[in-house]
C-alpha cells in the first residue's frame, strides 16, 4: 500500500480583488523528497508557499499535510500542524544572540524549559554549521550566515515540512554550494522534507528530485530537473521565444 505525500496542494487557487495570482494548482510533494518550485518573477511562488503556510486563506482548492486536510487553518495552527518555514527577507531578533534566536522557535515544544531549547538549538546550529558563532548577536553575522540562521530558526520548530523561500538569494557560487551540501545532508540525516523556491538553478538542478514550474499563476510542467529544463514551455517562459 502506497502512503499519501508529506504535502499534497489539489486545484489550489487564490483570487486578490479580481485579480488571479494563483490558479487550480495541483502538486504531491512525497515524505522525504526534496521538491523544487521555480518560475519567472511574478509566477505566483511565494503566494502558493502563504497558502501552504497559513498566511492567508486559499479562494478555492485544497491542501493536505501527511495526509491531514489543513485548508484555511491559520499560520500557528499549520507550523503546529508540522509546517516550518523561512523568510524572502532574512530578519533574525537583532536584540539576541544566534543560539537565543533558534530558542525562541523551540521553547513552545519544550514546555517553557529553557536549557532543553538552548541544547536543541545548539544541536540544530551545528548541522547548519553555525555551532561556533552561537553566542555572536544575530545581527553580526554575514548574509550567509543569516540566511542559515533563518533555516535554523525554522528547524527549531520541528517541522515534517520545511518551505524555504530563497535561501540561496545573493548569495555567491561557493556560498551557495555550501547551502546546498547542508540541505542535501539535513534531508539525508533527518529525512525531512523539503519544499524550495528559489531562482538559482545550479541549486535547483542539485538538490532537487522533483521540480514544479510556475508561470502566471499556473502550473505549465513538472518532472525531473532534466526533464523540466528541457521542456518547451518552461523554456518559452524563461527565454521568451518558441520552443519546438
Amino acid at each position: 500500500m502506497t502512503s499519501h505525500p508529506m504535502l499534497s496542494v489539489c486545484d489550489l487557487g487564490k483570487s486578490f480583488r479580481g485579480l488571479r495570482a494563483v490558479n487550480a494548482v495541483t502538486f504531491d510533494v512525497p515524505k522525504g523528497a526534496i521538491v523544487g518550485l521555480i518560475g519567472p518573477n511574478g509566477a505566483g511562488k511565494t503566494t502558493t508557499f502563504n497558502l501552504i503556510a497559513g498566511a492567508f486563506p486559499p479562494s478555492d482548492g485544497k491542501v493536505t499535510l501527511d495526509g491531514h486536510d489543513v485548508t484555511g487553518l491559520g499560520q500557528a495552527e499549520i507550523c503546529r500542524a508540522g509546517v516550518g518555514r523561512t523568510f524572502q527577507i532574512v530578519k533574525p531578533f537583532a536584540g539576541l544572540s544566534v543560539e537565543e534566536n533558534v530558542m525562541v522557535g523551540g521553547l513552545r515544544y519544550d514546555d517553557g524549559d529553557v536549557e532543553t531549547a538552548r541544547a536543541r538549538a545548539n544541536d540544530i546550529l551545528r548541522l547548519l554549521e553555525l555551532g561556533d558563532k552561537a553566542r555572536q548577536p544575530a545581527q553580526a553575522l554575514t548574509l550567509p550566515d543569516r540566511k542559515r540562521l533563518e533555516v535554523a530558526r525554522a528547524l527549531a520548530t520541528r517541522p515534517k515540512l520545511l518551505l524555504l523561500d530563497e535561501v540561496m538569494a545573493g548569495l555567491r557560487p561557493v556560498e551557495c554550494d555550501r547551502m546546498v551540501a547542508i540541505l542535501q545532508g539535513l534531508n539525508k540525516e533527518t529525512g525531512l522534507t523539503i519544499l524550495l523556491i528559489e531562482h538559482v538553478m545550479r541549486a535547483v538542478m542539485a538538490l532537487s528530485d522533483h521540480v514544479v514550474v510556475l508561470h502566471h499563476g499556473e502550473k505549465i510542467a513538472e518532472g525531473t530537473p532534466a526533464e523540466v529544463t528541457s521542456h518547451p514551455k518552461v523554456l518559452e517562459c524563461y527565454l521568451g521565444e518558441e520552443h519546438e
